[in-house]
């Protein structure tokens, strides 16, 4: 009886100990993290003529453009409203299911939303890296 009631107790403390542990692991918090404001939109400036075979880019002008700079999206227009709050959303996409890859928007609390390229050519920085707060 006595050795019964030893391995409980040996069990509920290891139990206890493990689950503190992992807890506390700052890395696995930081994969959850998928949205991070960037400010309240400001103004756009559109880039590119308006063709089919050009690449056109919106500039989008935000309060924190001290922070982060202007951030440069795809699109051939931008459709944010002053005073929106606007944000960096990351989504992981793996098409064939063997690797994948990051692809980070900037988008306001409705629908509008636009793809970041991959480097912000204000600042000549990743946009994984304003992501993570460089």
């Amino acid at each position: 009886m006595k050795k019964l009631a030893f391995l409980i107790f040996l069990g509920i403390t290891l139990s206890c100990t493990s689950s503190r542990d992992s807890t506390s692991l700052p890395e696995e918090e930081e994969i959850f993290i998928t949205r991070k404001y960037v400010g309240t939109f400001l103004d756009f400036r559109k880039t590119g003529i308006e063709t089919f075979s050009e690449v056109n880019l919106v500039w989008i002008k935000t309060s924190m453009d001290s922070t982060y700079g202007k951030f440069s999206a795809y699109g051939r227009n931008c459709y944010f409203m002053p005073g929106d709050r606007l944000y960096i959303s990351r989504n992981y996409y793996s098409p064939g299911g063997i690797s994948g890859y990051w692809i980070y928007r900037i988008e306001n609390n409705s629908s509008v939303s636009y793809r970041l390229t991959d480097v912000q050519y204000d600042r000549k920085v990743l946009a994984e890296k304003l992501f993570r707060g460089y």
